[in-house]
């Protein structure tokens, strides 16, 4: 194995799904029907305005309305993505995460970031850990045109790094991304989204790096 490709948002800060579980459950409503409102089949490469927006073809303003315009939520109100900033925001960077990214670079192997996200986002994530000591190379779905799980996605990522999917592996806190990343070929390991769960996660990792 040659390189380790990280998820942002999940793997080295808590997980935004957690977050939309706890305000789903906070409005009484079933996380399930929030997260396809405000996110779409998030699984699936679509054309629902977040992922237009991970893609770089909306604002974010212009997305949240175009989610707001759309089927109301069991309780009535429209969907806003905006209720979750609060919650995002109060996520905490994994220390551990760092801290084992950091060591495989140490031992002479690539490693990137593969993150799906909006441009209006950039100036918050961005400054959370140090890109530049971490990553090789870093890629930003909305900078690219293209978001996980498209294959090409991820045919990018490994281009950028100079490695064969079959010499690389990912981590991911969703499970289609990581089904996208396994179909071009790239053993993957998928996280929990529990702070607990990253011990584990990192475990996973080694075991594939032990393996090749």
């Amino acid at each position: 194995m040659k390189a380790v490709i990280f998820d942002f948002g999940g793997v080295f800060m808590d997980s935004p799904f957690a977050a939309m579980t706890a305000v789903a459950l906070d409005r009484g409503l079933e996380p399930e029907a929030l997260a396809l409102a405000l996110f779409g089949e998030y699984d699936r490469d679509t054309d629902h305005p977040w992922h237009r927006l991970e893609r770089g073809e909306l604002t974010l303003e212009s997305a949240r309305e175009q989610i707001m315009a759309g089927e109301p939520l069991p309780d009535g109100t429209p969907p806003d993505p905006f209720d979750l900033v609060g919650e995002l925001a109060g996520g905490g960077i994994r220390a551990d995460m760092v801290q084992f990214c950091a060591s495989v670079r140490e031992r002479g192997l690539a490693t990137g970031l593969l993150t799906n996200n909006a441009r209006e986002f950039e100036q918050f994530w961005k400054p959370l850990i140090p890109l530049d000591s971490l990553f090789d190379d870093v890629v930003d779905s909305s900078e690219v045109g293209m978001r996980k799980p498209a294959p090409e996605i991820y045919q990018l990522a490994l281009e950028r790094l100079g490695v064969p999917a079959s010499q690389a592996v990912f981590v991911d806190d969703a499970p289609g991304n990581v089904a996208g990343a396994e179909a071009v070929g790239i053993a993957s390991v998928l996280i929990g989204q529990d702070r607990s769960d990253v011990p584990a996660a990192i475990a996973a990792i080694e075991e594939l790096l032990d393996r090749a």
